[in-house]
């Protein structure tokens, strides 16, 4: 018997929404990962995108656990000496919520061609509404 081995034909692709209202961010970030990936499919292979895509709603009510409001830290460099800039994650989600889960999924996925390919699969929403109605995403419960 050969190995099977997913192609990009084989894949069908599908659209699903999930709430963040009152999740914790990690165990959030690491289940629409694997949506992404495609993981939860039997005909996942590493080498292809099997994922589907994940629509977050109401990224502004996401908790953190413990400290991690205050002491969390969240680094980007402008690439000039000197340009290092910090910012709390309490701050970014109160400026940029979206950008809170979006930087927790990415973390998750490969560092690769693939893995930037995977992540232009995740829409996320500050609020409760999104503009993917026609792609009727069906609601997961993670």
């Amino acid at each position: 018997m050969k190995t099977f081995h997913a192609r990009k034909e084989d894949v069908e692709k599908k659209w699903y929404l999930v709430d963040a209202e009152g999740r914790v961010l990690g165990r959030l970030a690491a289940e629409v990962a694997k949506i992404l990936r495609g993981k939860h499919k039997p005909i996942f292979s590493p080498h292809v995108d099997t994922g589907d895509f994940v629509i977050v709603v109401n990224a502004q009510k996401i908790k953190l656990t413990g400290n991690k409001l205050k002491n969390k830290v969240y680094y980007r460099h402008s690439g000039y000496p000197g340009g290092l800039k910090a910012t709390t994650a309490e701050k970014l989600l109160t400026k940029k919520p979206e950008e809170l889960i979006k930087r927790a999924v990415k973390g998750m996925l490969p560092k690769n061609r693939l893995g930037r390919k995977i992540f232009k699969k995740l829409k996320v929403y500050a609020g409760p509404d999104h503009p993917h109605q026609a792609q009727q995403p069906e609601p997961l419960e993670v």
